[in-house]
Parts: structure tokens; C-alpha cells; sequence
């Protein structure tokens, strides 16, 4: 049985391959134009599944990015009690590590936009081909 399979695997026997599996219908014949619905909705979730990711990551981002300014915000506030010029030494870290988080958060929210829109279009061109999974997925 293997050696037939490493044969049908190579093309030395897929036309008699195809001729025998032509009336079974435990096998999907190459030239079918449908998936199984099961198929479509597994592609649907996996794409819904990977928009939640991005999702979590916009989170995520967004949280890196407040931070920062909640920090600047605090240092401003409190600006009457302390002479920049004798904290000089701890404001510079400080302000160097908010621009990093700064950085940082602007890079998973901007990378997290464009994969929503991404799965946004897949999903669109999913219910677009595919009339059975429109009408479940908004």
C-alpha cells in the first residue's frame, strides 16, 4: 500500500488513481468548484480567531502607549515641587524610556490596524464567494 502511495505521490499513477476514485464519494475529486461548508467555517473561525489576536495586540498597544503619558502627565503636575535642573539626572532616563514605550506602542497599534483591516477584507471575500457563511458572520 505505501509503495502505491509514494507511486500516486509522484505521478507515475494518478490517471489510475483518479479513474478508480472517480464514483467513490469518501474522496474529493481534484476538479470539485464547492468546499465542504465544514471547510469554509473552519477558514471563518481561523480568520476570526486571528482578528481577536489582533485585537488583543491593539489592546495591548494601547496600553503601552497611556502609560508614558500618564507618567509625563504626572511629572508636569507635580512640576512646582522640584527644579528640572537639580533632577535633571532622573527626568532624562525617564523621558528616554516614555519615547521607547512611546515607540512601542505606536508600533502594535499601527501593525494591529492593518491586520484588522486585512482580516477584514479576507472575511469580505469569504462571505462574498461563499453565501451559506454570510448570513452568520456580521
Amino acid at each position: 500500500m505505501s509503495r502505491r502511495l509514494i507511486d500516486i505521490y509522484n505521478g507515475l499513477r494518478v490517471n489510475e488513481y483518479l479513474a478508480e476514485t472517480e464514483d467513490r464519494e469518501d474522496v474529493v475529486q481534484p476538479n470539485e468548484p464547492e468546499c465542504p461548508d465544514s471547510i469554509i467555517i473552519n477558514e471563518a473561525q481561523l480568520i476570526l480567531a486571528e482578528k481577536r489576536t489582533s485585537l488583543a495586540a491593539l489592546r495591548t498597544g494601547i496600553a503601552v502607549f497611556a502609560l508614558p503619558l500618564s507618567v509625563l502627565s504626572l511629572l508636569i503636575v507635580t512640576s512646582k515641587y522640584y527644579d528640572v535642573v537639580h533632577v535633571i539626572h532622573f527626568i532624562l532616563p525617564l523621558v528616554i524610556l516614555c519615547l521607547g514605550l512611546v515607540t512601542l506602542g505606536s508600533y502594535l497599534v499601527i501593525r494591529a490596524v492593518t491586520h484588522i483591516r486585512h482580516y477584514d477584507r479576507l472575511i469580505k471575500t469569504l462571505k462574498s464567494k461563499h453565501s451559506k457563511v454570510a448570513e452568520f458572520i456580521d
